[in-house]
């Protein structure tokens, strides 16, 4: 009689170390968003591959930082967890990353029990002896963890740690409905489309700034109408936001548009609002309506 194998893979490394290129690439859809930018990925966003006879669920989550207000505290909350839940973790590097961002999490992840592959990521970008070199460092750091020299973005190497990762998953039945390829709904795909566009024409704090919330989500036969309210801390943002005559936001919702007609193969209607919440980041009980605590 043929063995199910169901479990949690979640993928943990430093800002920029292309996490969310991974979960991409593993996955095979866009549910990451994916910037240049550090602090990218704010929540923890689930990918499900399902097979015949086994169904992986991966785990993209916050790049690890010390944190400096509320907000961070939150991202790496989900971190922790991540490191707790898991069946299988990954730990990404790049070329010529030496030590982590926070020791503590750090730590958390040593004394796990659970299988670590360490994935060095970017060798593309590096040579063979920074490779090795990096092979030489990380596996004192993380005695246990399999080591795997990978391109995310060129999807090199990754489907050899796929087929790692199935062999060290639990026998379990499915977690989720087969035909699942995530554990979030609609609306939050909108917001993190929207906020990957913010990300990428906006400049210093002002991305940081902003929290994106959609109200309404009305699905037609052949269209989709959206209600989405942009969130600033400060008037000022809200103008660079907007932009002059609203030229500025009337391009995020126009770029938005287009990859959510893409995302969800119907026409979308898209109304953009901006408002101001002073503070949200620090303040424990916005975040949570936000969706940042448990």
């Amino acid at each position: 009689m043929n063995t199910h194998k169901a479990g949690f893979v979640n993928i943990i490394g430093n800002p920029n170390v292309g996490k969310s290129t991974l979960m991409n690439a593993l996955v095979g859809e866009n549910l990451s968003i994916i910037t240049s930018k550090a602090q990218t990925t704010r929540h923890r966003i689930l990918g499900i591959v399902n097979g015949n006879d086994f169904q992986v669920i991966f785990s993209d989550t916050p790049g690890i930082i010390k944190p400096a207000y509320e907000l961070q505290n939150a991202m790496m909350k989900f971190v922790s967890s991540a490191i707790e839940d898991a069946d299988v973790l990954i730990y990404m590097i790049e070329i010529g990353e030496k030590s982590p961002k926070n020791e503590d999490l750090f730590n958390q992840l040593l004394k796990s029990d659970k299988p670590i592959f360490l994935l060095i990521n970017k060798i593309d970008n590096g040579e063979s002896s920074q490779v090795e070199e990096a092979v030489q460092l990380w596996s004192k750091q993380i005695p246990q963890a399999k080591i795997y020299a990978i391109s995310a973005l060129r999807n090199f190497g990754v489907e050899e740690v796929f087929t790692k990762i199935l062999e060290h998953l639990p026998e379990s039945p499915a977690y989720y409905p087969k035909d699942s390829l995530t554990d979030k709904p609609e609306r939050f795909f909108v917001n993190e489309v929207i906020r990957e566009k913010i990300l990428m024409h906006y400049r210093k704090e002002v991305p940081y700034s902003v929290e994106v919330q959609t109200e309404a989500f009305e699905e037609l036969d052949h269209i989709i109408n959206i209600n989405t309210t942009i969130i600033v801390e400060r008037r000022t943002q809200k103008g660079i936001i907007i932009g002059h005559q609203g030229k500025a936001l009337n391009r995020i919702g126009r770029e938005s548009r287009r990859d959510l007609e893409k995302f969800f193969q119907k026409k979308i209607f898209l109304d953009l609002y901006v408002k101001i919440d002073k503070d949200w980041r620090q303040d424990k009980r916005k975040l949570k309506g936000y969706g940042y605590h448990d």
